[in-house]
């Protein structure tokens, strides 16, 4: 896996090849091999990523009427929302206090993420470990507050923390500060794309010589603020049925529901997970990202050629052939246009026979670069267990939508699955994750 990703925190730019290079860990840095070996899933689906896997086996939906504010006068009222979640259970209150929501839930899958890898929650070697996120809108809720405040208090003051906790790095900032993480920290800004984007500069970062990276994402887009932004684009789906409103590909399709939530992963170094004894989820293989150069509007659809793109450059850089690749998780946006569009890229690339196509956002909602982050999650878990959880919110594909859906789980060996991501005003990425070496 080769390339800059787009907008990296400490180190933006791009390149299209990286050459061998010394770290740390000394070596050939071009050599190394990057595996997941820790999962951290805090969604509508679970806490926990054994806790996602029964729920999207299950194909249980956790759309519901949003209750972080009151929705009432808004035409889109469902989302996906964490239940039950509890910060104080993964951060201390002076913690709490400072951050928001978005930040919370990044506090809880990290640490689910160590745990799951096996790793100290305080680095015993803190410039070997790093943080590298996606981020898309901040903090909204606590600076929705704060801007209330502002606007209604007769102080007309806002809080000391108020530009730290809603600020697009506050998640990448507060985990290297709580976990003691000192290597290359950064933050990527691609809308939904930035989830699988973060993967890749963590790859390139263990490369470079930092041994452990947390990827990954999570996002919380549900306060008054968030969800008026998000109604500008006329992508939302204004059906007020929980089991009807989000449904990519189909012929019902109306638009997409937001969650929140998202899955954070330990990125490591082969070499370093094999002195622990630890074998890991799949190796991160290969990325690729294309931009179609267009603002989202009511009228774009994204560029099917980019998107192709895009997924080609992960495939030749993981060295995979398209007829090698066992299941695809989609982007699934759920807005007609933009579904034909997708299948279209995927025709580009896989002919007309495209291998497994499976997605799960509609039973959870679309989390921006958390979603693409939980793709991955489940695609791993995927290759894990050997099973395929069903497409959901499909009935009867659109005309021009018609693929090969994984219409009921079911045991299946699963070697390499490639994630595809589109983030808003133009932004293509894609990941192959491959069955890990023994």
């Amino acid at each position: 896996m080769t390339g800059e990703p787009r907008g990296a925190g400490p180190t933006t730019g791009r390149a299209d090849d990286v050459g061998p290079v010394t770290g740390r860990a000394g070596g050939d840095g071009a050599r190394r091999r990057a595996v997941i070996t820790g999962i951290g899933v805090v969604a509508p689906s679970g806490i926990g990523a054994d806790a996602h896997w029964k729920c999207v086996l299950a194909g249980q939906s956790r759309i519901g009427p949003i209750t972080l504010f009151d929705p009432e006068r808004y035409p889109s009222r469902l989302a996906g929302e964490v239940a039950g979640f509890d910060a104080l259970h993964y951060a201390d209150n002076r913690q709490v206090v400072q951050t928001d929501r978005w930040t919370h839930l990044g506090f809880a899958a990290a640490r689910l993420a160590l745990a799951d890898a096996g790793l100290p929650e305080m680095a015993d070697d803190p410039y070997g470990y790093a943080v590298t996120l996606a981020s898309s809108s901040g903090g909204n809720l606590f600076g929705q507050r704060e801007l209330q405040r502002l606007w209604r208090g007769p102080a007309r003051t806002v809080g000391a923390y108020q530009s730290i906790a809603w600020f697009y790095a506050a998640s990448v900032g507060q985990l290297s500060i709580r976990h003691q993480f000192k290597g290359p920290c950064g933050v990527l800004a691609a809308e939904s794309a930035g989830g699988l984007d973060s993967l890749a500069h963590a790859v390139r970062m263990v490369r470079r010589g930092t041994p452990v990276v947390l990827a990954g994402g999570t996002e919380c887009p549900l306060s008054p603020y968030a969800l008026t932004c998000q109604m500008r684009n006329g992508l939302l789906s204004t059906c007020p049925e929980p089991a009807l409103a989000y449904r990519p590909f189909d012929v019902a399709a109306g638009g997409y529901v937001p969650g929140e939530g998202g899955a954070v992963f330990v990125v490591e170094d082969l070499a370093h997970a094999r002195a622990r004894g630890v074998r890991g989820y799949a190796e991160v293989a290969g990325w690729g990202a294309s931009h179609d150069a267009r603002h989202t509007d009511r009228l774009a659809a994204g560029d099917p050629a980019q998107y192709a793109r895009a997924m080609r450059l992960a495939l030749d850089r993981a060295g995979v052939r398209p007829a090698e690749v066992d299941v695809v998780f989609p982007d699934a946006l759920g807005v007609p246009r933009y579904d034909r569009s997708e299948a279209e890229a995927l025709r580009a690339v896989f002919g007309t026979r495209p291998p497994p196509v499976t997605t799960q956002k509609p039973l959870v909602g679309r989390a921006h670069q958390g979603g693409s982050a939980l793709d991955v999650a489940t695609a791993l878990l995927g290759i894990r267990h050997g099973v395929l959880p069903p497409t959901a919110g499909l009935d009867r594909p659109a005309p021009g939508c018609e693929l090969d859906f994984v219409r009921e789980s079911g045991p299946r060996r699963v070697d390499v699955a490639l994630v595809g991501a589109r983030g808003f005003d133009g932004f293509n990425s894609a990941v192959v994750v491959r069955r890990g070496p023994a």
